[in-house]
């Protein structure tokens, strides 16, 4: 155990430990009972950490169990997780992205959950798409405690401004009130859209190809963007002509990135913007947006022969390959995993927490019904239409160990062709191939 013991509390901490160790290597104590009194490691990003220590307090005096709580910056999280794997560092309980799965679990980092009835149980109450997201190879890894949708919002003062009744329900339409906004004289452009190089360009990308009706890959795992039919050539086309034809979204997309398209919306400069659906609370905050009250959430619209689809992500609880190892560690990290994850004392306690004090969204059903979410919501947006669009969500049909490589070729393909300088044919063909290369190799 690394720790710096410090104060007469930890000194005896330090010596009860010390008494267990001797115990143990005298055959007194078992290894499993030893790990059956050992902290929990719990490991996440550095986000929410003050009602994660707290929410951890609350663990600990229900169970009688200690637990070792770190975080790290997101931006560091990943590769500092891989060198504590790689350099089997003390860890039971960890913050996982959906896009990190594929790789974590073929290197045998993490353990999958489906021998732990007492967290396979929560499937039931769980959206569809997050349960999807963390599994893989037909197992499941952990227990969702957040996830989110890319979401579609208007300024409603601008559309009646301009004699608008009704938010758009196709892309043509959302082109044709845009031209008319545009005319008008109420913005420039009156589409936000974020496509700079950054984490939140494939949800972005995805979300439109959704709505279009496609798909970036088959349900074989091949490349399915190339195709005509398949959504992703409709997508890209309607965004280039926005940019190159109609005007309506700024060239300068492909450098405004997710939090700069957010305060140019807020700003007031926009009719229209795709972003991530916990941003409505920051857009009708008056101390943080010039349009809060104003803005309001729709589905989001449809593609000829698509539909109002969007694409969703989500984080959960995992454990790790060393606690599951271990019966009385497993049986620890499991009580930890159901107590962040899924119930505790009976409710759905942390998702909760985190959606009343930063907004974020959930990935239970049962909470949609819970008065004190609803007045929450209601403060600032419709909790109907939240519910409404959450049920057409779909995850990501791209992650792979290799999702990180093709990414990168896939978004400065979407941006060339947005640029005019490729063709839309061709800039989809060369994220097709460099998808199938890829998966071959």
């Amino acid at each position: 155990m690394s720790q710096n013991w410090t104060g007469d509390s930890n000194r005896r901490d330090f010596l009860k430990y010390a008494a267990a160790a001797g115990a143990a290597s005298s055959g007194a104590l078992s290894l499993d009972a030893m790990a059956q009194n050992a902290p929990i490691n719990l490991a996440t990003w550095s986000a929410a950490v003050d009602l994660v220590r707290s929410h951890v307090t609350a663990f600990e005096s229900k169970m009688g169990l200690k637990v070792n709580y770190s975080n790290a910056p997101w931006a560091q999280y990943r590769e500092a997780m891989v060198t504590k794997f790689v350099g089997k560092a003390p860890m039971d309980v960890l913050w996982v992205s959906d896009s990190w799965l594929p790789e974590w679990a073929d290197a045998g980092w993490i353990a999958p959950i489906n021998n732990y009835p007492e967290l396979m149980k929560y499937n039931a109450d769980a959206d569809d798409f997050c349960t999807q997201s963390m599994q893989y190879k037909g197992k499941q890894y952990g227990l969702t405690y957040y996830s989110d949708y890319m979401a579609f919002f208007y300024d409603e003062e601008m559309l009646k401004k301009a004699g608008i009744a009704a938010p758009p329900k196709t892309w043509d339409e959302l082109l044709q009130q845009s031209l008319k906004i545009k005319a008008a004289g109420l913005s420039e452009y009156p589409m936000m859209l974020s496509m700079a190089r950054e984490s939140w360009l494939i949800e972005f990308l995805t979300a439109m190809v959704y709505s279009n009706g496609g798909r970036f890959t088959d349900d074989q795992g091949a490349a399915a963007m190339a195709d005509p039919k398949r959504g992703a050539q409709q997508a890209l086309q309607w965004v280039v002509d926005a940019v190159q034809k109609h005007k309506i979204i700024s060239p300068a997309c492909v450098e405004t990135g997710e939090l700069n398209g957010l305060k140019s919306f807020g700003s007031g400069n926009h009719a229209f913007a795709l972003l991530s659906r916990y941003r409505i609370r920051t857009l009708n905050d008056p101390k943080q947006s010039a349009v809060a009250g104003r803005i309001k959430q729709a589905l989001i619209p449809a593609g000829p022969g698509g539909s109002h689809m969007t694409v969703g992500w989500m984080r959960f609880h995992g454990m790790s390959a060393q606690a599951a190892a271990n019966k009385a560690r497993a049986a620890n990290a499991v009580k930890l995993i159901e107590w962040f994850g899924g119930k505790a004392d009976g409710k759905y306690q942390f998702q909760k927490l985190l959606f009343n004090d930063l907004g974020t969204g959930f990935g239970v059903k049962e909470l949609f019904r819970d008065p004190e979410v609803q007045a929450n919501y209601a403060k600032y947006s419709d909790l109907s239409m939240y519910e409404a669009q959450q049920k057409l969500v779909r995850k990501k049909d791209v992650i792979t160990r290799w999702f990180g490589e093709w990414d990168e070729v896939n978004g400065t393909a979407w941006q060339s062709a947005v640029l005019g300088k490729t063709p839309v044919a061709a800039a989809l063909k060369k994220s097709s191939d460099a998808w199938n290369d890829m998966r071959k190799s």
